[in-house]
């Protein structure tokens, strides 16, 4: 596995909570991050059918065009009764012509498990996939999870997306309930984020 052992990482995202997120995660590092808005980069387009596929997409794209090493992730939430749907669609769920609406994306994920009278607990597992990619093209992949399950209706504005809807296993609240930097240290992207700083930074 290859070490990280420049200065300068370019997370490959024009979400500005997400960075603030991962800057949080890789503070004890000394890391000078940027952001692809930084290197007026655009985003690629996402072609994969899998997380790990649009994040090495995202991630290659990043680090070719800065010519530094770049981190990408891709997450997204997969319900068991819907068969792993939304999955890698998880944002394209909520898309409008005025932009995402998560309300209407969390309600056609309940409505299609009361269509197919999905059995209860309704589990599902949050996803994340992160991965670290070098110009010359080589890259390392690290997946997380938070299993859980669908509640309904949503509870909690903390958060963003789906987290209303989401309770995760071992806890009362959810992800919408729970405090933005306590969900952050038990989340699917701090899963993925123990293994990519144990495998890459530690």
């Amino acid at each position: 596995m290859r070490r990280f052992d420049g200065t300068d990482l370019v997370i490959a995202t024009h979400n500005r909570g997400k960075l603030e997120e991962i800057a949080d995660l890789l503070q004890p590092f000394g890391v000078k991050l940027s952001a692809n808005v930084d290197h007026g980069l655009p985003e690629p387009e996402e072609t994969e059918t899998s997380f790990a596929g649009n994040a090495r997409i995202k991630a290659q794209a990043a680090a070719q065009a800065t010519g530094l090493p770049a981190l990408a992730d891709d997450s997204g939430i997969e319900i068991d009764g819907l068969g792993g749907a939304p999955g890698v669609r998880t944002a394209d769920w909520a898309e409008t012509p005025q932009g995402r609406d998560f309300g209407m994306a969390m309600e056609r994920a309940w409505t299609e498990l009361e269509a197919v009278n999905a059995p209860f607990p309704r589990t599902a597992r949050f996803c994340c996939t992160l991965v670290l990619a070098w110009p010359d093209g080589h890259d390392e992949v690290f997946a997380g999870v938070m299993p859980g399950q669908i509640v309904w209706p949503g509870r909690g504005n903390q958060g963003h997306g789906y987290d209303p809807i989401f309770q995760p296993d071992g806890h009362t609240q959810t992800f919408g309930e729970m405090d933005r930097w306590e969900k952050n240290r038990i989340s699917h992207r701090a899963d993925a984020f123990a293994k990519l700083v144990a495998g890459c930074f530690a």
